[in-house]
């Protein structure tokens, strides 16, 4: 399980488990429970690129979003393999 602590957004910590460049099990703790939650299921088996593409850059408050969070969260997670 990873472990990203987010920064400018409502949710604080956004955690997810990737397996063969496949995401699974992400979990935002605080923000919007219902966005978030369901940021977390479409998300549930795509590959870690494509959530990347299609999340990076999405503005919410300022220049970010917890969706866009996500986004670096797994550039991060990606940049440390």
């Amino acid at each position: 399980m990873a472990t990203y602590k987010t920064r400018g957004v409502c949710s604080s910590i956004i955690e997810f488990e990737v397996e063969e460049g496949i995401l699974h099990s992400v979990r935002f703790e605080n923000g919007c429970d219902g966005n978030l939650e369901a940021i977390g299921r479409l998300v549930e088996g795509m590959r870690v690129v494509d959530v990347i593409e299609k999340l990076n850059g999405i503005q919410c408050q300022g220049n970010t979003s917890c969706p866009d969070q996500l986004a670096k969260a797994l550039q991060e997670y990606l940049a440390g393999i």
